[in-house]
């Protein structure tokens, strides 16, 4: 499959993203993460994609995933509102933010940005480093 993306063009294997995204979303509901972690490596890696079109289309493949997981926590009576609140003012900032810093930096530099920030969370959730109270 052809992607065009402002004026640029990517081929896609489209066995390789459906069977990945399928079988991330199946890791993430599993184990309660969003797959935001697993799916923009595939993208990057794997499928050949720039990071500022990773970025956006990895949100919204994980999107559908999210809102099922959501709705079955709401039903279980597991969710804080108003600590949703404040997290979803504050992703709402970010999403508006992020694209245009991350447009005027070089794809390398955002990539070993990402690489530190998953390596730091990888050796919190592995009790390496201690995580913050």
């Amino acid at each position: 499959m052809k992607i065009d993306f402002w004026g640029n063009e990517y081929k896609v294997n489209v066995v390789v993203a459906c069977t990945g995204g399928f079988l991330i979303a199946i890791m993430s509901s599993m184990f309660g993460f969003g797959g935001g972690p697993f799916m923009v490596p595939l993208m990057t890696v794997v499928l050949g994609l720039p990071m500022y079109v990773v970025v956006g289309s990895s949100l919204l493949a994980i999107f559908f995933n999210t809102a099922m997981a959501t709705s079955r926590v709401i039903s279980f009576g597991n969710v804080d509102f108003m600590l949703f609140g404040l997290m979803a003012a504050g992703a709402i900032l970010g999403g508006m933010i992020g694209p245009k810093i991350a447009k005027r930096l070089n794809p390398l530099v955002i990539k070993r940005v990402a690489v530190v920030g998953l390596l730091i969370l990888g050796l919190m959730l592995i009790n390496v480093i201690p995580t913050p109270k």
